[in-house]
């Protein structure tokens, strides 16, 4: 895969998926070339992970990663780290496939921001349900408030 078209991407979605959740100053500091920086090193974890990327027309418009899971009190093994896709990709079935290549039918769970709508709806229809557990994660020096999904 291709880290620094990742990290553009990659920067790009953040933009697009957070704008209404954190300040705009602080994702116009967002640097595709950390991003970059980031999934080189993603891309070298091992076999244990899962990270997948969806091309159009030979571009990148979206991936996905997964892998152990990272809490402590988990309530699963497996772990759906992230999945985002361009805006202009929505509603093609490109997310849908990107979740399927990167987690099946595997019982997983994940965090998603309360405040995302589309993506609960993505997971409702993919038989996730809110296990009643929720934080605030620290992103880009502020926070969001997150639910975790399982399935």
């Amino acid at each position: 895969m291709d880290a620094e078209a990742l990290g553009r991407v990659h920067a790009q979605c953040w933009h697009e998926d957070y704008d209404q959740l954190v300040d705009q100053a602080t994702l116009a500091n967002l640097s595709p070339r950390r991003m970059a920086e980031l999934w080189t090193h993603w891309m070298n974890q091992g076999e244990d992970y899962t990270h997948i990327a969806a091309l159009v027309d030979g571009e990148i418009v979206g991936f996905a990663g997964a892998g152990p899971a990272r809490d402590e009190d988990a309530p699963r093994e497996r772990e759906l780290f992230y999945i985002h896709l361009l805006d202009a990709f929505h509603g093609r079935g490109i997310g849908q496939q990107l979740f399927d290549a990167t987690v099946g039918e595997a019982s997983v769970y994940c965090w998603v921001p309360s405040a995302n709508e589309y993506a609960l709806h993505f997971y409702d229809r993919n038989g996730f349900t809110r296990d009643g557990v929720e934080h605030d994660e620290p992103f880009l020096g502020e926070t969001i408030h997150e639910v975790r999904l399982v399935r």
